[in-house]
C-alpha cells in the first residue's frame, strides 16, 4: 500500500498530478479515486457520458477507483416506498434497502465500461472492505480492508465501489454511512489505497462562494482549506458531506471538486499550508463564503431552573440519544430564578429530542417547549477574518440594511453563524455575500439543479 502523499511535496497549486481527460496533454501518472455523484449518474445516457469519461482517464494510464451513488433520486424513491409499507421501517431492513441504490448503479456502469473495451467490477461497500459501527442509518467508518479492490486495480480492472454502505464489524450488517455519505467513503478509500488524490464530481464546476441557486453571481473557489471547507460543510453547504472533510484534513487527503458535465479545473480542497506555502494568503478575501442551513429546528425549552448542573442534566438527555446539537443560547435569568434554553437540531430528530426531554422533565424541572421549524442559519467563513477587525459588525449591518432580524448567534475563530427566519434566509445569503464582495460577473451554472 502506497503512502498517501502530501500536495506540500507533490503537487504545486495548479495540482499538475490531474489528469487531462482526452484534451490530450501530458499528465503524470497517478492512482485516483473518483467518485460521481446521483446528478452525474441519473440516467442510462449519463451513465453511458461517465464511462466515457472514466475511460479516458483510464486511458492515459493512471490507476482509477470509481466510488458511485444512487441514480438521480433513487434513494428518495426508496425512502418513500418503504414508508408506504411500514410508517415506521425497521432500521436494519431500511438499510438493507436503500443500499440496492448504488449496487444497481455500481454494475450498470461496470456493464457501460466493459462495452467500451474497459475491464472493470463493481463491488458492494462490504467487498471493498469498509468496515464500519453498528448503528444503521448513519454508520461510522471504523477501518478499511481495501485488498480486494487494490488486487482488482492490480490487474488492470477499473474497481466500482458503491458508496453509503458498509458493514458492522461486531453484527456483521449492512449499514449505512448517512445521506450524502458516499463522498467520505470515496476519501477514506483514497486514504486506504494511497490514492494520490480523490476526486468528486458533482453538477457544478467546484466549490462556490455561495449556493449558485440562491446566488448566481457566486464566484468559483480555486483552491481552499480543509478548515474552511469544514466550517462551511457544518454550516450547510452541500457540495461536500462533512465527514468527507474530516476524513480528508485527518489523512492528508487532496480533494479535487469539479463537474462531471464540463471539464473545467474545479476546486482543490488542501491543507492550509500548502496554501500559506505558495503565497495563496497574499491577496486572500476575508471571507471564503457564505453558507446556508434550512434543515434544523429550534427548540427551547422554558423556565429552566438557574442552578449548577440543570444545563448539563438536560443536554446529557439530548446526547443519550445521539442527537446532534448545533447552535445553543441561554437567556438571562429573570423573576423567578429561571431561564430559558434554546438550542437547534435537525427537524428529523425534534420529535425524539422533544420526547427524550419532557420524559426528563420531572428531573430537570422546566416549564414547557417551544419548537419552531420555520428557521434557518447562515454562515460567513473565513481564515481572513482571524486578522480583519469588524467582520462581525459588517456581516450584522449587511443584515439590518436587508432588513434581516437575528434570532441566535454562534462563532468560531473563522465562522459567524446566526439563526433568522426560514423566509430571510435567501436575503441573508446574499447580503452578506455582496456585502465582503464575493459577487462575480459571471453567472454560476448549476448542470442538473441538485448541487451536488
Amino acid at each position: 500500500m502506497r503512502e498517501v502523499k502530501s500536495p506540500a511535496n507533490d503537487v504545486s497549486l495548479d495540482f499538475s498530478l490531474t489528469h487531462k481527460g482526452h484534451k490530450g496533454e501530458a499528465s503524470q501518472l497517478s492512482r485516483i479515486v473518483q467518485k460521481f455523484g446521483g446528478s452525474s449518474v441519473a440516467d442510462a445516457e449519463s451513465i453511458k457520458r461517465v464511462a466515457r469519461r472514466i475511460a479516458d482517464t483510464r486511458a492515459d494510464g493512471h490507476e482509477v477507483m470509481i466510488v458511485i451513488s444512487a441514480m438521480g433520486d433513487t434513494t428518495d424513491e426508496l425512502l418513500e416506498l418503504a414508508h408506504r409499507v411500514s410508517p415506521k421501517p425497521n432500521a436494519r431492513e431500511l438499510d438493507m434497502l436503500l443500499t440496492t441504490g448504488e449496487r444497481q448503479s455500481a454494475a450498470l456502469l461496470a456493464m457501460a465500461l466493459t462495452d467500451l473495451g474497459v475491464a472493470a467490477s463493481s463491488y458492494t461497500g462490504s467487498q471493498a472492505g469498509v468496515i464500519t459501527t453498528n448503528q444503521h442509518g448513519d454508520a461510522r467508518i471504523l477501518d478499511i480492508t481495501p485488498q480486494r479492490v487494490i488486487d482488482a486495480m492490480s490487474e488492470g480492472d477499473v474497481a466500482i465501489v458503491a458508496g453509503f454502505q458498509g458493514v458492522a464489524r461486531e453484527t456483521k450488517d449492512i449499514t449505512t454511512l448517512g445521506r450524502g455519505a458516499s463522498d467520505t467513503t470515496a476519501v477514506a478509500l483514497a486514504a486506504a489505497i494511497g490514492a494520490d488524490f480523490c476526486e468528486i464530481y458533482t453538477d457544478v464546476d467546484g466549490i462556490f462562494t455561495a449556493d449558485p441557486r440562491v446566488v448566481p453571481a457566486a464566484r468559483q473557489i480555486p483552491r481552499i482549506s480543509y478548515e474552511e471547507m469544514l466550517e462551511l460543510a457544518a454550516s450547510g453547504a452541500k457540495v461536500l458531506h462533512l465527514r468527507c472533510v474530516e476524513y480528508a484534513r485527518a489523512e492528508t487527503v487532496p480533494i479535487h471538486v469539479r463537474s462531471s458535465f464540463s471539464y473545467k479545473p474545479g476546486t482543490w480542497v488542501v491543507d492550509q499550508s500548502v496554501i500559506e506555502a505558495e503565497g495563496g494568503n497574499m491577496e486572500q478575501a476575508v471571507i471564503s463564503g457564505v453558507a446556508h442551513d434550512t434543515s434544523e429546528a429550534k427548540v427551547t425549552v422554558v423556565g429552566v431552573p438557574d442552578q449548577i448542573g440543570r444545563a448539563a442534566k438536560l443536554f446529557r438527555v439530548i446526547a443519550a440519544k445521539n442527537i446532534n446539537v448545533d447552535m445553543i443560547v441561554q437567556n438571562i435569568s429573570v423573576g423567578e430564578g429561571r431561564t430559558d434554553i434554546s438550542f437547534t437540531a435537525p427537524m428529523g430528530e425534534r420529535e425524539r429530542a422533544v420526547d427524550a426531554l419532557n420524559l426528563a422533565k420531572a428531573e430537570i424541572g422546566f416549564e414547557n417547549i417551544v419548537v419552531n421549524d420555520a428557521v434557518g442559519k447562515v454562515s460567513i467563513v473565513g481564515v481572513g477574518m482571524r486578522s480583519h477587525p469588524g467582520v462581525t459588525a459588517s456581516f450584522f449591518d449587511a443584515l439590518a440594511e436587508a432588513g434581516v432580524n437575528i434570532d441566535m448567534i454562534s462563532t468560531s475563530e473563522i465562522r459567524i453563524s446566526v439563526v433568522v427566519a426560514v423566509d430571510d434566509v435567501k436575503a441573508a445569503v446574499r447580503a452578506a455575500h455582496t456585502a465582503f464582495g464575493l459577487d462575480a460577473e459571471d453567472v454560476a451554472v448549476v448542470y442538473a439543479g441538485t448541487g451536488r
